[in-house]
């Protein structure tokens, strides 16, 4: 029983951390800018995390105006994100022109006869039953729709957050077997020392009887 909640407690952990990382780490995608639109949104306590603060120097309030950048992809299927600030708050990306990127996008609008893409990069969900967008980082123009669009900075924190679990779990396991291994060793030697006292009480009782 001990061992399946040790499995459970794993994987809930990395299945956590897992989701937390394709959250926060920004990705970028081939898109066409078809429109841009501000939409009044009320926020509910189930997606209210999910969206930034008020843009920098506005109060937070919980209904506001709320950019969108409308696109299409190469496969040609939509795709919307918002345009927050992120300020000074989590995750660190210290965006402050979430109106220069508005103007920026709606300059990059063509149609599918005449095509201009871009590439946007993002951090965040798209979940449509519970109206969450990714949030817009920045937007760039390119001729080549066929762009391979390498992750370097993802690698470099994959990668540095694999060597910090790798060197954690190196002197975890040395600190377990140099002070917890031995402790429990005399733990258990020490339980199955009154036990055998006990069953040795037990024995003398019943040879008197």
């Amino acid at each position: 029983m001990l061992g399946y909640l040790k499995w459970t407690w794993r994987i809930v952990f990395w299945s956590v951390f897992v989701a937390f990382l394709t959250y926060v780490l920004p990705d970028r995608d081939v898109v066409r800018v078809v429109s841009t639109e501000v939409i009044r949104t009320d926020f509910t306590p189930l997606n209210r995390m999910f969206y930034a603060q008020a843009d920098s120097g506005n109060a937070e309030q919980p209904t506001r105006d709320l950019r969108l950048i409308n696109t299409v992809r190469r496969n040609g299927n939509v795709y919307v994100y918002r345009n927050e600030d992120t300020g000074w708050i989590w995750p660190p990306y210290f965006k402050f022109d979430s109106s220069d990127l508005q103007a920026e996008a709606e300059d990059l609008i063509s149609t599918a006869d005449n095509p201009q893409w871009a590439v946007i990069m993002h951090y965040g969900w798209r979940v449509r039953y519970l109206t969450i967008f990714p949030n817009a980082i920045t937007i760039r123009p390119i001729d080549d729709p066929e762009i391979r669009l390498i992750p370097w900075f993802n690698i470099v924190v994959l990668t540095i957050l694999g060597a910090l679990v790798w060197a954690i779990l190196v002197r975890w396991r040395r600190f377990k077997a140099r002070r917890i291994t031995p402790r429990m060793q005399q733990v258990d030697a020490a339980i199955d020392e009154q036990k055998a006292g006990v069953s040795r009480w037990l024995a003398s009782w019943r040879r008197k009887s």
